[in-house]
């Protein structure tokens, strides 16, 4: 699975596609159970023609000025499962509905937050207590006015068990009630202090959604916020089209301008393939990609008239979990085995051509929190120490040269999610498993689709692997993955099913201290506990690599590298 990658409905494949052909094969959900160069940094990368493809940091605008008008179309990896923010956890959801929702604040550092919809809020000495000043005049789409209890009916939406939220409720689990206090300001009581909960306020699957909106049945949802583009329809597993809002009266402060968008729609085309997309995008049929192919990446730099921005993304890693509760990876020696068997390094620079690194650490070095010193506790690649473990645990050498015990094999279920595959991880899954059998370790992949993926293996926990990698830049995120009550069954990310009582403290005791030192002596604790004991196996950081077609200017991303379109346009 991948980048805030949670798959939440069953799905029908369609006809293969041939290079440059702009149809959508499968969709491949992103990015988590359940899906930035240190977000100081890449805050707000803007791109511009003729600048440096792999520039980081800000681009002044052309010097031509922006135009208005036109159509972008742009091509993603994967499908839409729900339009609700609310529901649905995909990368490619948390993309589109940028665009659509804006949010009560903009995440500018990490622990840094600059006004939205929101021009400014208080916080309580005791950290339960948020109230909101919101800004006046602001309308959603269908013309519902933006304004205290439009807030507290969209954050009431995420917590309803009726919603089935897979990912929104979890981040604001400790949320107890919002309160009208007037027109305009809005209180939030939290039920223990929650020092995440700008952060989280911030991503697009807290969006403010109009409460008119919500109030329809759930089979006339449609998504309406005050963001710069409109909805105007979603042809499953082939677009979903935007058009420009022309009353737009809410951009974020830093933005490039403050009124309506100069695109006057935004196509997203679902492209699953990734030699496909990138033919699409070279051919001119797409005037942007999400990720570009890292076969592909240095070709498309030096084409004259397309850019390629480089930016690595914050949050989990894309690391292999391993389920601790069930079969021979109970026993911590074997888990560690398996780690020393793979040469994570190796693999991934034969497969990603340097665009991508291999890790040492469960957290993207990209994230707040992030410690280097943890790395240590990691079972490095020594073939010779994996195979002491495994005699010590009773694994014997056996026939077909894997290891047995008791008369059995030592094999472990790695389901594969054609639906969610990208950025070549069945390649890299192979590898891995090639390099186990060296060891004596049996890895199978059954192929499975959406439904079983989810029903027979992530709840119902009949696993031994799930790869994994999450977009969130902060370090809150090793709750959402570690602490015993995040399991995919509860819309968290706990899929090696960790029941830790020290990490839950340490987790716990991060996210309510208003004290950065006890915070990032805890974010480390955790760090070096789930290496020694060997819960991930961390493969590599995720990075966004979109390419841009010379046409396009003034693409943004914030600090998730979701791209902005507000300030984007078409050069003639």
């Amino acid at each position: 699975m991948s980048s805030t990658e949670t798959p939440e409905s069953r799905t029908e494949e369609n006809p293969p596609r041939s290079r440059g052909r702009l149809r959508s094969r499968r969709p491949a959900v992103l990015v988590v159970v359940l899906a930035v160069v240190v977000v100081a940094a890449v805050a707000v990368i803007a791109l511009r023609g003729g600048a440096d493809p792999e520039t980081k940091g800000t681009a002044g605008a052309p010097a031509a000025g922006p135009v208005s008008g036109g159509t972008l179309r742009y091509a993603i990896a994967g499908t839409q499962v729900s339009l609700d923010p609310a529901v649905a956890a995909t990368a490619v959801t948390g993309l589109i509905d940028r665009n659509i929702f804006d949010s009560l604040v903009f995440q500018t550092g990490p622990g840094a937050f600059a006004p939205w919809l929101a021009e400014r809020w208080t916080v309580s000495a005791d950290g339960t207590t948020y109230t909101f000043t919101l800004r006046e005049g602001v309308r959603f789409h269908d013309g519902t006015p933006l304004d205290a209890a439009a807030v507290k009916a969209s954050l009431d939406h995420v917590v309803d068990p009726k919603t089935k939220s897979a990912y929104a409720a979890s981040l604001i689990a400790p949320y107890k009630e919002a309160r009208a206090v007037s027109d305009l300001v809005v209180e939030v009581t939290l039920s223990r202090p929650f020092t995440p909960f700008l952060q989280a306020l911030s991503v697009p699957y807290l969006g403010i959604q109009s409460p008119a909106a919500l109030a329809k049945p759930v089979e006339q949802y449609q998504p309406v916020g005050t963001g710069p583009f409109s909805f105007v329809s979603w042809e499953k597993d082939k677009r979903v089209t935007l058009k420009k809002y022309a009353g737009y009266s809410s951009a974020r402060e830093g933005a490039s301008h403050a009124g309506a968008a100069y695109l006057d729609g935004l196509a997203f085309e679902f492209v699953s393939e990734d030699a496909t997309r990138y033919g699409a995008l070279t051919s001119g049929q797409v005037q942007g990609i999400a990720g570009v192919p890292p076969v592909d990446a240095r070709t498309l730099k030096s084409l004259p008239g397309f850019g390629l921005t480089v930016t690595e993304t914050p949050g989990l890693n894309y690391n292999l979990y391993l389920n601790q509760t069930r079969g021979p990876l109970k026993d911590v020696r074997v888990r560690r085995a398996l780690s020393a068997s793979v040469n994570v390094e190796e693999l991934v620079k034969n497969i990603y051509f340097g665009y991508y690194k291999a890790v040492r650490n469960p957290l993207s070095a990209a994230t707040a929190g992030y410690d280097a010193s943890a790395e240590q506790a990691l079972a490095s690649y020594d073939p010779a120490e994996a195979g002491r473990l495994l005699e010590e645990a009773g694994w014997k050498p056996g026939p077909d040269g894997y290891r047995v015990k008791d008369g059995k094999v030592l094999a472990l279920t790695w389901p594969y999610w054609a639906e969610g595959n990208k950025e070549q991880r069945d390649v890299l899954a192979e590898g891995i498993q090639a390099q186990a059998k060296l060891a004596g370790i049996k890895i199978e992949r059954p192929t499975v689709d959406t439904g079983a993926f989810v029903s027979k293996y992530l709840i119902g926990g009949d696993y031994d692997l799930v790869d994994v990698s999450f977009a969130r830049p902060t370090p809150d995120v090793l709750r959402f993955a570690f602490a015993s009550g995040n399991t995919y069954e509860k819309a968290g990310g706990n899929v090696a099913l960790v029941n830790s009582p020290e990490i839950d403290t340490w987790v716990e005791e991060a996210a309510e201290t208003s004290d950065p030192a006890t915070a990032a002596r805890d974010y480390a604790a955790v760090q070096r506990e789930v290496l020694d004991k060997a819960y991930v196996l961390p493969l590599y950081t995720p990075v966004a690599l979109t390419g841009l077609s010379g046409k396009v200017q003034g693409v943004a991303f914030d600090a998730q590298t979701y791209p902005e379109f507000h300030g984007a346009w078409l050069k003639a």
